[in-house]
């Protein structure tokens, strides 16, 4: 998807344009953006997750013989290691190993392994993060069942080590609402803004979802609330002015809009907000 297309494909898109692109603000046009609010294709709830050995032996399958040897070889390892630091390089072995072969699903279990037994919460976040980031792409939505699985388990264990980490919380949550499970996703949003009402990351994620659900007066509500202590906020005015525009009020969306911008220190985002100004007039 072309970077002129990402801010046009609606309210949805919204969120990953505010939350993750903020700082490098736009995905890359080689990039495909994940909705946050939107369920896995197919559902989520009803889906079974793929297991992990057909996930396995179906990649195994693809690649040539003196690599699925040197696969072999590093899987031995890790049932023999009987120390702790043994058995995590053997993970990581095999991480890059199948990171390389281009099986990246496979890759992010072996890194998550690894992370487990480092339990430290760098390590945690990062392979949740790439399974985050492996969902965009899962044709199968078994996989990206799985996949979605695997993140909140690693988002868990993080979160056991850093309670007072909202960030993490606000990952987690996406996970929930992009496979199947948005009340689960939006009940971990309100714990964090119930504890913490000047999480801006959260209070806009809440008002993106409000806008997917038809519920432009909520966001509304919720984003001008949070503008009385960050007026000059340039995620609080974009999605605020995407609320306005969904209501059908394209005059106030505009100015919104164009402040928003002129807060904004990308210029190529700025080019991106101008094109969507366009759109809508």
């Amino acid at each position: 998807m072309q970077k002129s297309q990402v801010l046009l494909v609606g309210a949805a898109v919204a969120l990953l344009v505010v939350l993750f692109a903020f700082g490098r603000t736009v995905p890359r046009s080689d990039k495909k953006p994940m909705s946050s609010a939107a369920p896995m294709k197919g559902g989520g709830q009803d889906i079974d997750p793929i297991a992990f050995s057909e996930l396995l032996s179906t990649a195994k399958g693809k690649i040539p013989a003196e690599k699925l040897l040197q696969v072999n070889t590093i899987e031995t390892n890790v049932v023999r290691g009987d120390v702790k630091t043994q058995q995590i390089a053997a993970y990581r072995q095999l991480y890059n190993t199948w990171d390389s072969l281009n099986q990246l699903p496979v890759a992010a279990y072996y890194l998550g392994e690894a992370a487990k037994l480092e339990n430290s919460e760098k390590s945690l976040t990062f392979a949740a993060n790439l399974f985050l980031a492996h969902l965009q792409h899962a044709e199968d939505p078994r996989v990206a069942k799985w996949e979605a699985q695997q993140a909140i388990t690693l988002f868990d264990q993080a979160i056991q080590l850093n309670p007072a980490n909202d960030t993490l919380k606000i990952s987690q949550a996406m996970v929930y609402m992009n496979t199947g499970e948005p009340m689960t996703g939006v009940a971990k949003l309100r714990e964090v803004v119930a504890a913490h009402p000047d999480n801006i990351d959260a209070q806009v994620t809440l008002a993106n979802l409000a806008i997917t659900s038809g519920q432009y007066d909520k966001a509304i509500e919720r984003l001008e609330g949070v503008m009385k202590n960050h007026p000059d906020n340039a995620k609080v005015l974009f999605v605020l002015a995407e609320s306005y525009r969904s209501k059908g009020d394209k005059k106030k969306a505009i100015e919104l809009f164009e402040k928003s911008k002129q807060l904004m220190t990308d210029p190529e985002l700025k080019k991106e907000v101008d094109s969507y100004i366009k759109s809508i007039q």
